[in-house]
């Protein structure tokens, strides 16, 4: 006889979904979720094969089409690596592959330089205007920023250093002020200053939502019987506190983003591109694919100007070697014979690029210069010349809000002690 107390049900286990097995290097998953190979990037597209024919034809081809062969292509472009084959992000090639053939084409004639040399700008300035409008985040810039930097420098290698007027001192001084600048730019690419979501915080306003899906609030009013947040409700509440210290000495402004849902400091911004706040936001800086805040603006000054120091002592070594016995303006402008052959002609195209680079660099390093001097960010220059506030000296160059200008000392002193107190506001922000 068997005990109906000691007969226990039997729990069934779940079907548990079988695992896929292990990914070769050549191997991926698609963006349809399905295991594919590297060799798909040989496969047919259709979309691709209708775009063709559509072109040939004279056909305009449809936007949707254009962005079905971008999503194709970017998705089959992988790199055997381990435990899978890792996605290479279309936008770092283009730089790769067009920035030597175009200062190669320039280096043949000096119109085919003119022309080269005047195009390059445009295009890079085409490609800014097009992702600024999209919001899209883009590695070209950076793409070409670094490889600007690695290709000037092999071609110095190259062309310049074996024609005997380089001396090893002044190679290892060139060499440094590279490694500084990617220094600089690491440090530049660390975080910025982001804000964090108080509900990820242990000393948030606003609890974390428990097991059960109730949401538990501390000192906001606005939520029903369900514990559901009213965002109308709380959005006022979270600006009621900046509107009543305004009388007080002690606290500071803060406002309230609906995107991030948290409550930010003063002076600081929602980045559309990056999506997510920022303390004391300046701008987004699409040479380094990032911010530039309250924790990475002295970095980003560093970079600029180690960058414009070793871009002025390169084109100064290549110009003196290439073209002797004249100054370094003369001989910009002025080298007889530096087309006879191909070495010299390849080194004066590549004084000319990185010149046009540098100048656009010491003219955001000019601007943030006045910035810093005056106190007032990028984002806050951009709002007051929307709002037509502020006053306007040199032209419209030098934008002057007022709202946190204590002088030119005091203002280059805060500047100093960015990031050390990331808690700490100073006296400028205070209402």
């Amino acid at each position: 006889m068997t005990q109906k107390g000691s007969m226990k049900p039997v729990k069934k286990n779940k079907a548990e979904e079988p695992e896929l097995e292990p990914l070769c290097c050549c191997e991926y998953i698609d963006r349809n979720g399905e295991k594919n190979h590297v060799a798909a990037c040989l496969c047919d597209c259709q979309d691709l094969d209708e775009g063709c024919d559509r072109w040939i034809t004279c056909k305009s081809v449809q936007p949707e089409t254009c962005e079905r062969i971008m999503d194709t292509i970017s998705d089959r472009l992988r790199i055997p690596w381990l435990r899978g084959a890792k996605k290479v992000n279309i936008s770092i090639i283009p730089p790769l592959i067009l920035l030597p053939v175009f200062l190669r084409v320039a280096s043949w004639h000096f119109l085919l330089g003119v022309v080269v040399l005047t195009s390059l700008p445009v295009l890079a300035l085409w490609y800014y205007y097009l992702t600024h409008r999209r919001k899209e985040q883009t590695l070209f810039f950076l793409s070409l920023g670094l490889f600007s930097l690695g290709y000037m420098y092999y071609v110095f290698l190259q062309e310049v250093v074996p024609r005997g007027r380089v001396g090893p001192t002044q190679l290892a001084l060139l060499t440094c002020g590279l490694f500084l600048i990617l220094l600089a730019l690491y440090r530049a690419k660390k975080n910025p200053g982001y804000l964090r979501n108080p509900a990820s915080s242990d000393s948030s306003q606003i609890e974390c939502l428990d097991r059960k899906g109730q949401e538990k609030t501390k000192g906001f009013p606005g939520t029903d019987t369900s514990g559901s947040l009213n965002n109308r409700t709380l959005k006022d509440d979270l600006k009621g506190p900046s509107r009543m210290l305004a009388g007080s000495p002690t606290k500071v402004k803060e406002d309230w983003c609906a995107k991030c849902q948290l409550v930010r400091p003063a002076r600081a911004w929602h980045c559309r591109i990056c999506g997510t706040c920022v303390r004391r936001m300046d701008h987004h800086c699409v040479w380094i694919n990032s911010c530039v805040g309250e924790s990475n603006h002295q970095a980003f000054i560093l970079a600029l100007l180690i960058f414009l120091l070793t871009s002025v002592y390169g084109i100064t070594l290549t110009l003196d070697t290439i073209c002797r016995e004249r100054s370094v303006f003369t001989a910009l402008f002025y080298c007889p014979g530096v087309y006879a052959n191909y070495s010299s002609a390849l080194s004066f195209t590549c004084v000319w690029y990185s010149v046009i680079i540098t100048a656009g660099m010491a003219y955001i390093f000019l601007i943030q210069l006045i910035n810093i001097s005056y106190n007032v960010t990028e984002r806050e220059v951009q709002q007051a010349l929307r709002q037509k506030t502020g006053r306007r000296l040199l032209c419209g160059l030098i934008v002057d809000p007022g709202q946190y200008n204590r002088g030119f000392l005091r203002n280059w002193h805060q500047f100093s002690t960015l990031g050390a107190h990331p808690f700490h506001h100073p006296a400028e922000d205070i209402v």
